[in-house]
């Protein structure tokens, strides 16, 4: 008997250990709570309750490894505090409000996986910071209005799967060297301003793809598209 209660104890030590947070991870949400009117969100956060009971809040090891709330009504500003999660894994705050720009501390946060704000109204350059997560395989900036010209420094995301910067307003060339991510699957660039440029979708056609012309996409063997900016027909 002894035996199973001090089992059951240490269970519920172990879990009370994980479910807790350090005290800069949680002022950085508290940050990001105010900075998105977070009284107004779909799903709110009781801040009367512990971090691990907050929506869309994933923690591990007293650490933020996630965060996801996607349709949940945030709106505001994405604040410079959010690169001090230096264990955060995904941040997905895709179709909701946000506006203004993406702060370049986004790029400290080196364990970042999945990056997603599609469907917001963020605008400014994407900044070159991004090229610092080298363990990023999803990045999903599409539906937004970024300008200028897409990053030199995106091609150095080796582990970079999807890159999706669909319907914004960039321009300037297609950086060559991203056609030469060994890993990316599924590249969307279409609905900008990007020049058309020969040497990018020749790249992309010695890779083993196929061209559809009457829907201007480039399909890999694998049946992933990638869809490239190019001029109308007249």
């Amino acid at each position: 008997m002894k035996s199973i209660l001090l089992t059951i104890v240490l269970t519920v030590f172990c879990v009370s250990l994980n479910a807790q947070i350090n005290s800069n991870d949680k002022q950085v949400l508290l940050d990001f709570y105010a900075s998105t009117n977070g009284d107004s969100w779909t799903q709110s956060w009781d801040l009367n309750q512990p971090a691990s009971e907050w929506h869309g809040v994933t923690i591990k090891e007293n650490s933020v490894i996630g965060i996801s709330m996607l349709f949940n009504n945030i709106e505001g500003e994405i604040p410079a505090s959010i690169g001090q999660l230096n264990n955060l894994e995904a941040l997905e705050l895709s179709f909701n409000k946000l506006y203004g720009t993406l702060p370049t501390e986004l790029g400290n946060l080196q364990n970042l996986k999945i990056l997603a704000f599609n469907g917001n109204g963020l605008n400014g350059t994407i900044p070159s910071s991004i090229g610092n997560l080298s363990n990023l395989t999803q990045l999903h900036l599409s539906s937004n209005y970024f300008s200028g010209e897409l990053p030199e420094t995106i091609a150095d995301l080796e582990q970079l799967e999807v890159l999706n910067v669909f319907d914004n307003n960039l321009s300037g060339k297609l950086p060559s060297k991203i056609a030469y991510l060994r890993n990316l699957q599924e590249l969307m660039v279409a609905q900008n301003d990007f020049e058309a440029t020969n040497e990018f979708s020749s790249i992309v056609l010695s890779k083993g793809a196929s061209v559809d012309l009457k829907s201007k996409q480039i399909k890999l063997e694998d049946k992933h598209i990638i869809a490239i900016e190019s001029e109308e027909e007249n």
